[in-house]
């Protein structure tokens, strides 16, 4: 799955990717960024 990297300011395919529940009841993606290391998080694209 593609992210979008803050620091790095392009898309990246995440590592470790962890689906998450918000305490509102939202899916989302959570990981890291594999060039720079950066936690990066995806609201709605949980599994």
């Amino acid at each position: 799955m593609e992210i979008f990297c803050v620091k790095c300011r392009t898309k990246r395919d995440i590592k470790n990717p962890a689906s998450v529940t918000l305490k509102n009841g939202r899916k989302a993606m959570q990981g890291t960024c594999p060039v720079c290391g950066t936690k990066v998080f995806r609201i709605g694209k949980g599994s």
